[in-house]
């Protein structure tokens, strides 16, 4: 079994500690007064940030390209997600929408990959 340089080891507690204080900053700010920001932060784009990274410096422009397109077309699922919130937040208990909700997010997400897959490859 390998084992993972330091290097690699210090990357992912960065990353980790990246995750744990947007979780925090979460929290806090569902608290506060101005409760609605905490719905800004997980789009700070942390992930796509360290994606672009990868990908831009592992396979060039033409990938990287590709990639933020790719990410433009997945907001659509977010925002199925969201619009199933929006709708059902005064209808259903909370446990029901957030379920009903990551489903139709999963059921939209693999619509997407179907899609990309078929027509833009």
């Amino acid at each position: 079994m390998a084992t993972a340089s330091a290097p690699t080891m210090i990357a992912l507690f960065l990353k980790c500690l990246l995750g744990a204080l947007a979780v925090l900053l979460i929290a806090w700010l569902s608290k506060a007064r101005s409760f609605y920001i905490a719905g800004l932060v997980p789009l700070f784009p942390t992930f796509a940030l360290i994606a672009h990274a990868m990908v831009g410096s592992e396979r060039g422009g033409g990938a990287l390209r590709s990639t933020a397109l790719f990410g433009l077309c997945a907001l659509l699922p977010y925002a199925v997600y969201l619009l199933v919130v929006f709708w059902l937040s005064l209808r259903w208990s909370l446990v029901a929408t957030l379920t009903a909700a990551t489903l139709a997010w999963v059921v939209s997400a693999v619509a997407l990959l179907l899609a990309w897959n078929r027509w833009a490859s």
